[in-house]
């Protein structure tokens, strides 16, 4: 299936990373993570709104109206967008990195509204496998938070299938490019049975951010070849779709019946000639419908 990539934004993100689309508000929202932004793009008018943090902001969950959960460089905080293009962070939750230099990346909600967020030594030249995985249950939290999995050098492409029952999870550095599944209990929020779900080195590109779809299929952004490719929950590639940027970041289902697939990317340093418009934010008809972002609760 052939669909073509629509420009929305020309947002020259460095790093436009976890979009989440607000059904309430036709809005997407995501963030810049090394220029400490949250934007958001009013899909009737296609407004686009900056907010900028003291931290950098690498993956986002919403809370209700108006405010948002996130996990920045040393811990899970509530955000709260201001008039004047500031965002207030208070911190709920810290974290003790095991490595110095590291900050959060991918993360999101489960179905029930727990936070899941991993974190990365942020010279990932270096290919340090420091990287943990951390849950935050929705309360302030008065100790650092447990890690729940490590050994990981970039932790990426969190999703959870639509019952919930299978966690996915990916390593994008160059030196692993796998995505692994999980048995996930809901109950407890626990990840069990580890097991190999797609060894992206066989296909173009690295896995980076996921969505999944309401037929269960995971969607991963291939970083480094402009393509997203649809797994069956078989581990089966089923379509790849093209952007016209080299590395594209994240994806998130959104549109008015949530099957517009948004991608965001990033806008490496460099000759960037023959991809003007890397670090933007597209638009692709996914053929397929997603699923609704859960709060965190």
């Amino acid at each position: 299936m052939a669909s073509k990539a629509e420009l929305i934004v020309d947002a020259q993100n460095a790093t436009g990373e976890s979009p989440v689309w607000v059904a309430s508000e036709q809005a997407l929202y995501w963030v810049d993570i090394p220029n400490r932004q949250l934007l958001r793009w009013q899909a009737s008018d296609a407004s686009v709104t900056r907010w900028v943090g003291d931290q950098m902001i690498a993956c986002i969950a919403r809370q209700d109206a108006g405010h948002w959960v996130a996990g920045m460089e040393d811990g899970v905080y509530a955000l709260a967008p201001q008039d004047d293009g500031r965002l207030d962070a208070r911190r709920l939750a810290a974290v003790q990195h095991s490595h110095a230099g590291m900050r959060f990346n991918d993360g999101r909600c489960d179905r029930q509204g727990r936070f899941w967020a991993g974190t990365m030594v942020m010279d990932t030249a270096a290919g340090i496998p420091a990287g943990a995985l951390y849950r935050f249950d929705g309360q302030v939290a008065k100790t650092p938070l447990t890690v729940q999995l490590d050994n990981f050098v970039v932790p990426n492409g969190l999703g959870f299938s639509p019952d919930g029952r299978t966690m996915y999870l990916s390593d994008s550095h160059p030196s692993v490019q796998r995505i692994w599944a999980f048995d996930y209990d809901v109950d407890s929020g626990t990840p069990s049975n580890r097991r190999l779900f797609v060894d992206m080195n066989q296909y173009p590109g690295r896995p980076d951010g996921a969505a999944v779809d309401s037929d269960g299929c995971y969607w991963i952004c291939g970083n480094d070849a402009g393509l997203i490719h649809r797994f069956t929950p078989e581990g089966r590639l089923d379509r790849s779709l093209e952007v016209p940027v080299k590395k594209p970041a994240m994806c998130a289902f959104g549109g008015p019946r949530l099957d517009t697939l948004f991608v965001t990317s990033i806008r490496p340093a460099g000759d960037l000639s023959d991809q003007p418009l890397a670090g933007g934010v597209f638009a692709l008809q996914a053929g397929v419908s997603g699923l609704e972002e859960p709060q965190i609760r």
